[in-house]
């Protein structure tokens, strides 16, 4: 089942001691937006599948990320919300793969979930509910 989120108001993900980030939500216009980056679109031919998911968590993350806790420059001195500082903050290893755990993966997740089956009401993930009443009468066997 897909759980849609109506209120579509951004939220706070804890992506590190102290590192936060306020994302807004993860839309369709977001994704396309950020393929449509022109970072994306210089990428050449060669680029490698490495080099690719991190142009496009960047393009992402400058599109969602709206403000951020535990931020500083060097003189750890509070820095604003910058592309340029998104991109140097994706740069951390630990942070990059939390961002794309917590924030892309979620709209991954759901491409996902559509090559499962359906619960089965008496199997080994029984929680379907029954959707026919049961037969009252055992059925007969063929002769």
């Amino acid at each position: 089942m897909i759980r849609l989120n109506l209120t579509a108001t951004p939220e706070w993900l804890d992506l590190a001691p102290g590192l936060r980030l306020l994302v807004a939500p993860l839309t369709t216009a977001l994704m396309v937006s950020a393929r449509a980056d022109p970072a994306i679109e210089a990428m050449p031919d060669t680029a490698t599948t490495e080099e690719l998911a991190l142009a496009m968590a960047k393009a992402v993350a400058r599109r969602a990320v709206l403000d951020w806790e535990g931020v500083g420059d060097d003189a750890g001195d509070i820095i604003p919300v910058t592309p340029q500082g998104i991109d140097a903050l994706l740069e951390i290893w630990p942070v990059f793969e939390a961002f794309q755990t917590q924030y892309v993966a979620r709209g991954l997740i759901l491409d996902a979930e559509k090559n499962v089956s359906a619960l089965s009401p008496t199997g080994p993930s029984a929680g379907a509910t029954r959707i026919a009443p049961r037969a009252k009468q055992p059925a007969r066997t063929a002769r």
